[in-house]
């Protein structure tokens, strides 16, 4: 697994990792039900990167973490926003409510482009990053992987509790997250189970932006032996039946071979994927199922 992971982050091209990572806090703030920090981190060696985190009120204990990745949308002006104002296609109320109701403290960046980070076009972006031997989706993981760094570091925080959760765009990162880096102990992703053969197959491609494209992937890689890399840890898996963005033969394929896998180490309760009523959207269903698998799992 090791190799694989080497041999993935290859392909997400170059990172320029902050020598010195630097955290400031910008406000602080006290809520109905939590606490809000604004962060600004230095994470990369390229521009700063403006983070929420959150936690529960009178809660002084190392608490679980959840990462939320915010979805795209094609709202730059939204990123992290999103956690404290769900997007339309979101249920309510929004996650950092949901999150910390249950008693964990939730974590958030704006992805490159997105809200205050959103100096250049994401058009830009990826053929900058392309030029300079980097992958915009590389990019944006690699920030991921840096804030959980700085996460765990935090005294308020349980290193041996961390998952990750998110929408669309934020769903493909939560499961990217996981197979890159094992301190992701429990994964929710909500409608972005996309098989890219599939996605490929049927010419979906341009269902999603540019940025999710990474050079040479399929002549090393596929769908299943990426999120492969998440096994045995728990994974939750929720799609709308009518998403045409995660096309539902390749969820089922999916489905079907990580079922196998996940026996093969005797977790078969640690997979769990979800075919339900609905499009592109997070339901109340897909609710309710996240949260108890969270409280389940976290």
């Amino acid at each position: 697994m090791k190799e694989r992971r080497e041999k993935l982050i290859e392909l997400l091209g170059d990172y320029p990792k902050a020598k010195n990572r630097t955290v400031q806090l910008i406000r602080k703030e006290t809520k109905n039900n939590y606490i809000l920090e604004s962060l600004l981190l230095q994470l990369n060696e390229e521009e700063s990167v403006p983070a929420y985190f959150a936690k529960p009120l009178k809660q002084d204990d190392p608490l679980p973490i959840v990462i939320f990745n915010h979805s795209h949308g094609g709202n730059f002006d939204q990123g992290k926003e999103e956690l404290l104002v769900s997007s339309s296609y979101l249920q309510s109320p929004p996650f950092v409510e949901a999150i910390t109701n249950l008693g964990y403290a939730v974590g958030s960046i704006d992805m490159w482009g997105f809200n205050e980070r959103k100096g250049k076009a994401e058009s830009e972006l990826v053929k900058e990053m392309l030029l300079e031997g980097r992958t915009l989706w590389g990019m944006r993981i690699f920030d991921n992987i840096a804030f959980l760094d700085y996460l765990v570091e935090r005294t308020d925080v349980d290193k041996n509790r961390v998952a990750a959760i998110g929408m669309s765009m934020g769903g493909l990162m939560s499961w990217w997250l996981a197979a890159l880096d094992n301190r992701i102990r429990v994964t929710v992703d909500i409608a972005a189970q996309v098989h890219i053969e599939t996605l490929k197959q049927k010419r979906g491609l341009d269902h999603h932006g540019f940025y999710y494209y990474v050079p040479g992937f399929l002549k090393s890689f596929s769908t299943l032996s990426v999120q492969a890399l998440i096994a045995p840890r728990p994974r939750l898996s929720l799609v709308g039946k009518d998403d045409r963005m995660c096309p539902i033969e390749g969820a089922m394929l999916l489905d079907e071979e990580l079922v196998k896998m996940y026996r093969k180490y005797n977790a078969e309760d640690h997979w769990n994927s979800r075919i339900v009523t609905g499009g592109h959207q997070e339901t109340k269903e897909m609710r309710k199922q996240w949260e108890t698998f969270l409280q389940k799992h976290l």
